[in-house]
């Protein structure tokens, strides 16, 4: 009889030591504009999802505001990034 990996591990590969692999990336404009980036990786110490938001009333050339978020598993971090861009679509969004 074999073991069943945990559920949060199911289709997430083991990223090598010292490397990530994305797992995903979506772009967030609004009146054309970019307001956000969501950037994951799967990495050998867990899954991340860099953010960066851009304020809709700073300059066009303005850094953005980057942040990560660490998560114990690529599923968690999904789910983190599908509930940020259900909140942009209805700030009427447009989600790439």
């Amino acid at each position: 009889m074999s073991a069943t990996p945990p559920p949060e591990s199911v289709g997430a590969e083991p990223a090598q030591a010292g490397s990530a692999r994305s797992i995903f990336n979506y772009e967030v404009r609004r009146d054309g504009r970019v307001v956000a980036t969501l950037h994951g990786q799967q990495t050998s110490a867990g899954t991340v999802v860099e953010t960066s938001v851009f304020p809709i009333t700073a300059s066009h050339d303005a850094s953005g505001l980057t942040r990560p978020f660490t998560f114990g598993s690529a599923d968690h971090a999904r789910r983190f990034a599908d509930e940020a861009l259900v909140v942009f679509e209805y700030l009427n969004c447009t989600v790439t």
